[in-house]
C-alpha cells in the first residue's frame, strides 16, 4: 500500500536533482551561485508542502478505519498519469470517496460564488473540475451498480467558508469542498448503514482498478 504524499515527495526530490547537474552544479548550488538550483528548490518546496498536506490528511482520516472504512493513498489508474491522493470505501459498501488534498494560502478564504470555487479572488474551479473528473473515471472503471463515487476537495491552510464545508457544481455532479479538520465528520455523516461483505468486495475491486503510484 502506498504512503500518502509519496509521489509528491519523490517529485520534489527529482526537481531538486534537476537543478544540480554534475559536481559543479552541486558546488554552485551550495555556494548560492546557481540560479537554476534556486528555481528548482522553490518548485520542490511547493511539492513538499503538498506532500505534507497529504500526510496530514491521512492522519486525519485514519480513525475512520476503526469505523469500517477502507482507506488507500497515492494511487493511479492504468493508462493515466495523474495520481489520486486518497480513496476511501464507506462501510456501507455503496460509496467510494475520491479525496484530493489541497494546501492553499492560510490568509485567503475558500468560498463558492455562483456555484464556482474561489480562494479569495482567485478562481480555483479547475481544481474542482479535476476532482470531479477523477471520480467519474473511477466510477466507470469500477463498473459496480449501486456504488457511487463522489469527489471531495480537502483544503489545508485556507479557511473554508460556511463553517468549513461548501459545495460546487463541476462536470455533471457536485464536489464537496471541506476544511481538513472537518473531513472526518463529513465522511462519518455520509455513510449510511453497514455491510462488511459488500464493502470488502468494493475495496477489492478498487485494488484491482487502482495501483500504488510509481
Amino acid at each position: 500500500m502506498s504512503a500518502a504524499g509519496g509521489s509528491a515527495t519523490r517529485e520534489a526530490a527529482r526537481i531538486r536533482r534537476s537543478g544540480r547537474k554534475g559536481a559543479w552544479g552541486h558546488i554552485t548550488a551550495w555556494a548560492g551561485m546557481n540560479p537554476e538550483a534556486a528555481r528548482a528548490d522553490a518548485t520542490a518546496a511547493r511539492w513538499e508542502l503538498g506532500a505534507r498536506a497529504e500526510r496530514a490528511t491521512a492522519r486525519l482520516v485514519r480513525p475512520l478505519w476503526w469505523r469500517g472504512w477502507r482507506i488507500r493513498h497515492d494511487l493511479r489508474m492504468a493508462g493515466r498519469r495523474f495520481n489520486i491522493d486518497h480513496v476511501l470505501v464507506a462501510p456501507c459498501g455503496t460509496a467510494v470517496v475520491v479525496g484530493d488534498t489541497k494546501r492553499w494560502h492560510a490568509g485567503r478564504a475558500t468560498h463558492a460564488v455562483g456555484g464556482r470555487l474561489f480562494c479569495e479572488a482567485e478562481d480555483r474551479h479547475g481544481e474542482a473540475e479535476k476532482a470531479a473528473g477523477y471520480a467519474r473515471l473511477l466510477q466507470d472503471a469500477l463498473g459496480l451498480p449501486g456504488v457511487v463515487v463522489w469527489p471531495v476537495l480537502i483544503v489545508h491552510g485556507s479557511p473554508v467558508a460556511a463553517g468549513g464545508h461548501v459545495q460546487v457544481v463541476a462536470g455533471a455532479g457536485v464536489v464537496q469542498v471541506v476544511a481538513a479538520d472537518r473531513v472526518r465528520g463529513l465522511l462519518r455523516g455520509a455513510s449510511s448503514g453497514w455491510s462488511w461483505s459488500r464493502a470488502r468486495r468494493v475495496a477489492a475491486r478498487v485494488d484491482e482498478v487502482l495501483r500504488p503510484y510509481q
